[in-house]
């Protein structure tokens, strides 16, 4: 099955980062439509029907998301979460790479449809080139007149801030993006109150990922009904899915909502030559594993979900008979013990805990007992914490436990990882 390029239609156009090349190839075509043609309520109904969920990893849908906003008169922001740290996920980064204009073309309409005066983009901190990129880019829009004041001649003006992160996993996280963004160390707030009635600055706030602010183009430039054509009846429109792992051409590919595992697993070359599928990460390393049960599961939100995982922010890693799974597991805990933020006991020392356990099972030391203990760690933090970086964490470990315990006791047998122990014999 061929893609289906929405988003990434012209990404592959020489210059496209450029503002003439994207304005030759219909840049800027809709937003004109947008804010002479529609009503901020036009444009935010739009949105509404065509059932777009957020792309960034809840899922939630974006107009309802933006029908939170109270009516109380005060000034409403736009955010754009562009910190993409998901292990797993490189879908963001390539839209601003090759697409800045397309982002900040969604970032225009959107804010425009919320009533917002003012939007923030903020990137993750080693994303240096996709900040020139997004620099350049807003300089060009600002002279082109389509940022700034009275845009396009219309009544509307948008003030639009590049704001760069200090390169925290858990600003990902939108309340603590809002904080890390005022100036402040980032971590989670407690909810509520929610961001739509006490965001930026206390201010009503919309937070959306790049994908999601970007998809709201093709929406307003073609319709909801359009738009509902392509994916399934719950999750609608296209995904760009990050394919990477045991495959012969890892990358950005962009298809329908609920297109089969087989079908993107085939769209990036398949697996390498000689191995055998055997586990996929099917939403960044916040995800629990998937086995060969389920190679032809729908990739969309739903599905995962009774599956007992998540399509999270679509970091599709897949994994053939090569990968040792506990290693692979205590490589990942350990970048959520790094990364935790400490505010939560369950996540500062839970995530500690599980990954002096799993390397204690990888060097083959460890007892059967010790799954259990994972399995009690893993029940211990799960919903008892500040914000979902516990749930994040401990997803992989309790899935691996469950779905490849064969594999951690032939850790015991061996005294080390039979694997491993292959490729130096």
């Amino acid at each position: 099955m061929s893609e289906c390029r929405v988003l990434l239609a012209n990404a592959d156009v020489e210059g496209i980062e450029r503002l003439p090349v994207y304005e030759a190839h219909g840049g800027y075509r809709t937003l004109r439509k947008g804010l002479t043609e529609m009503t901020a309520a036009d444009v935010a109904k739009e949105v509404l029907d065509s059932g777009l969920r957020g792309r960034g990893g809840a899922g939630f849908p974006t107009g309802r998301k933006w029908s939170f906003l109270p009516n109380d008169g005060r000034p409403r922001i736009l955010v754009c979460n562009a910190d993409e740290g998901e292990p797993g996920t490189f879908k963001d980064h390539y839209l601003i790479h090759r697409l800045p204009h397309l982002l900040l073309e969604g970032m225009i309409l959107s804010a425009y449809a919320i009533g917002a005066g003012r939007a923030f983009i903020y990137l993750r901190g080693e994303f240096l080139q996709g900040y020139e990129l997004l620099e350049a880019a807003m300089a060009e829009a600002h002279e082109a007149g389509y940022l700034g004041e009275h845009i396009l001649g219309t009544d509307y003006s948008l003030d639009l801030c590049l704001y760069r992160g200090a390169g925290a996993y858990i600003c990902g996280e939108e309340t603590a993006l809002l904080d890390s963004l005022e100036g402040k160390r980032g971590i989670p707030r407690m909810k509520p109150p929610f961001p739509a009635t006490a965001g930026l600055y206390g201010l009503p706030t919309v937070v959306n990922n790049v994908e999601t602010l970007a998809a709201v183009v093709p929406i307003v430039a073609e319709g909801a009904q359009w738009y509902r054509t392509m994916g399934t009846e719950k999750s609608p429109g296209t995904k760009i899915y990050s394919m990477s792992g045991c495959l012969e051409r890892p990358g950005n590919y962009e298809f329908p909502m609920g297109t089969p595992l087989s079908e993107l697993i085939e769209a990036a070359g398949g697996l390498l030559p000689g191995r055998r599928f055997k586990a996929v990460v099917p939403g960044g390393a916040s995800a629990a594993y998937l086995t060969g049960d389920h190679i032809d599961i729908a990739m969309d939100y739903d599905s995962l979900a009774a599956a007992g995982t998540m399509l999270g922010s679509g970091g599709v890693i897949v994994l053939d008979d090569s990968v040792c799974i506990v290693s692979f597991t205590e490589r990942a805990i350990e970048f959520f013990r790094h990364e935790s933020c400490g505010k939560c006991s369950p996540c500062r020392e839970g995530t500690l805990w599980m990954s002096q356990v799993l390397g204690r099972l990888e060097r083959g030391e460890g007892s059967e007992a010790d799954l259990d203990l994972l399995l009690d760690l893993t029940d211990n933090i799960a919903g008892r914490t500040f914000c979902a970086f516990g749930d994040a964490a401990v997803a992989m470990v309790a899935s691996s436990v469950r779905m490849f315990r064969d594999e951690y006791l032939e850790h015991f047998a061996q005294q080390g990882c039979p694997l491993e122990k292959e490729r130096v014999g």
